[in-house]
């Protein structure tokens, strides 16, 4: 399993599909809030001028020696959820986020989030 301090430290590397085609760059890591693990990460995509960060799954990812490999389409993550590259991603969006991908959204016993950036 990819350990976020490990995934921290590739901040601003290419982010590729399983075809190696780029999707952005790697900005964050948000993890799961019950365990703690990394869940999602938001990838800078746009052009210089109108740049926003989508949200990726993290599961089956890989790294690779100057990339993240995550196991989505770039069709697919380009059309996500996405936020302003200085925004906070908003409590009632997150569950679009797992819907886009076909995930189960799981908040917390009382209604907390499960996503929390790291």
């Amino acid at each position: 399993m990819i350990q976020a301090a490990d995934i921290r430290e590739w901040r601003n590397h290419d982010v590729v599909d399983p075809k190696q085609r780029k999707i952005g760059l790697l900005e964050a890591i948000y993890v799961d809030t019950t365990t703690d693990e990394p869940a999602m990460a938001t990838v800078r995509t746009g052009l210089l001028t109108r740049q926003r960060l989508v949200f990726v799954p993290l599961d089956d990812a890989i790294l690779g020696p100057t990339y993240l490999k995550v196991s989505y389409a770039k069709g697919l993550v380009k059309k996500a959820p996405s936020i302003g590259t200085d925004d906070v991603l908003p409590a009632e969006q997150e569950e679009a986020i797992f819907q886009h991908y076909g995930l189960t959204y799981q908040p917390g016993a009382k209604g907390e989030r499960q996503l929390a950036r790291r």
